[in-house]
């Protein structure tokens, strides 16, 4: 019961802070605003699943923009993980969701569990938007070449060669527990993936 009292802490303190911001970027400059790229309204997923929930979660090995490459299966039997693909750097959603994740780095630290984001864009690209972005406490991968493969592997590589915005939950064992393929034009809430890392222990 005090659990769910203090979770439920949680997620309100977490929800709150994201009405304060709304849909401005966690700290961004002005000038950083200025460069970001308005995509307009787009078709909200436009894609195909290829993976489901309790499926083994394919390996893969990605360069980061910190440099070296992180591969998904270093993490099997150490940490849960969770997949951010957002679709593209410099665009207004994708440029509020991973600042966004500063807030819960206790949280997924309680919960023994690694956060990589990932884009199909270049590392120079990448390198670029998230030093203006500020900086964020998780690794950020970059699926470009061959391009989108992991995207692909998974099913979230959109026609016109961006990711959908997905998250993946994949536990100890390599197991994917949780899918959410949101609409692409808005940041999926914070509390829904809190939930799930909470289920994670169960």
């Amino acid at each position: 019961m005090k659990k769910k009292l203090v979770l439920s802490l949680v997620i309100a303190g977490m929800a709150a802070v994201l009405v304060c911001f709304g849909n401005q970027t966690f700290g961004a400059s002005e000038a950083f605003k200025e460069n970001i790229f308005q995509v307009g309204v787009l078709k909200p997923v436009d894609s195909r699943l290829q993976v489901k929930v309790g499926d083994q979660a394919p390996d893969f090995t990605l360069p980061a923009v910190s440099g070296g490459k992180i591969s998904l299966s270093q993490f099997r039997g150490q940490q849960n993980v969770v997949l951010s693909f957002v679709p593209a750097a410099w665009t207004p959603v994708c440029s509020d969701q991973w600042p966004g994740y500063n807030i819960t780095k206790d949280f997924f630290e309680q919960h023994q569990t690694m956060l990589l984001g990932i884009t199909v864009d270049n590392i120079p690209t990448l390198y670029a938007w998230t030093k203006q972005m500020g900086q964020l406490w998780f690794p950020v991968l970059s699926d470009f070449w061959p391009h989108g493969k992991v995207a692909g592997q998974l099913g979230v590589l959109r026609t016109d060669g961006t990711s959908e915005r997905a998250l993946f939950v994949i536990d100890k064992k390599g197991l994917i527990r949780y899918i959410d393929v949101h609409d692409i034009n808005k940041r999926p809430p914070l509390e829904s993936l809190i939930r799930e890392l909470e289920k994670l222990e169960k």
